[in-house]
């Protein structure tokens, strides 16, 4: 199908049409930032697929030359620290298993640039809640801050009362809940309602609109995928790896867990 120009639409914002090759308008209203802010050379929807396929890869260096491209600009460019802070996270998660000092800076890097972006636009529901995710990797990789669980919890509820059916809010917000150190099995039953009703939520978007930002449909679907295996549903995990792997066949975790799934 060739890739014409679509309408365009931000979560929870209307009256906003741009098309494929200009996010200006989204991303303007998404993260609060004045229009003279825009540069007209930045090309933001190729820095969030170079971010979210760094991350499918786990190429973390490619992650950290991103952030390195991204770090000469103004220290208020709300659009640019929303995506350094987004850069962040993905190094972060990449990090945790192994190294576990990278990982904290990286997510302590993520929640001071998302700080950046809120302080343009202090409600922005996308942002508040990738700040809460951060902020509660952040606990699992330093238990002893315990203040920073309460700030993430709140942002979290912040993000989900200002944009309750946005589906990457619902993703974080069932991310933040799975990860979360000393999680009951109980628990699951509300990852996997909050995970379908994002991928519900990101079906809707993928059909109706060309949404900016428009990362996380794949980690929805990989994360469902998971916590079915968690709960021993290995039917329903390769349907949901499947999906995953449809929209990003590169996804190393998702391709880990169905090869799982595959050889018993």
């Amino acid at each position: 199908m060739a890739d014409s120009p679509r309408r365009r639409s931000t979560s929870g914002l209307t009256g906003c049409v741009v098309h494929k090759a200009d996010l200006r308008c989204a991303l303007l209203l998404l993260l609060g930032a004045s229009p003279c802010a825009w540069s007209a050379t930045a090309n933001w929807l190729d820095v969030e697929s170079r971010i979210e396929y760094g991350y499918f890869t786990e190429d973390a260096r490619s992650l950290d030359n991103i952030i390195d491209s991204l770090s000469g600009g103004a220290a208020t460019d709300a659009m640019r620290s929303y995506y350094q802070g987004l850069a962040h996270y993905r190094l972060a998660l990449l990090s945790a298993p192994q190294e576990h000092e990278r990982a904290k800076t990286a997510a302590t890097r993520c929640t001071d640039d998302l700080g950046i972006a809120l302080g343009q636009q202090p409600d922005a529901p996308e942002a508040l809640a990738l700040e809460s995710a951060c902020e509660a990797l952040l606990t699992t990789l330093q238990p002893i801050a315990p203040l920073t669980s309460v700030k993430s919890n709140a942002r979290m509820r912040r993000a989900l009362e200002a944009a309750p059916k946005n589906p990457r809010v619902l993703l974080l917000d069932a991310v933040v809940t799975y990860e979360r150190p000393g999680a009951k099995p109980s628990e699951r039953t509300r990852v996997i309602a909050q995970l379908q009703k994002s991928i519900a939520a990101f079906e809707l978007e993928r059909r109706q609109v060309d949404h900016a930002p428009g990362w996380g449909a794949a980690e929805a679907y990989a994360y469902l995928g998971r916590t079915y295996l968690d709960t021993g549903d290995a039917l329903a995990a390769r349907a949901a790896l499947e999906h995953a792997l449809l929209i990003a066949p590169d996804f190393q975790l998702a391709r880990r867990m169905m090869y799982r799934i595959t050889t018993g």
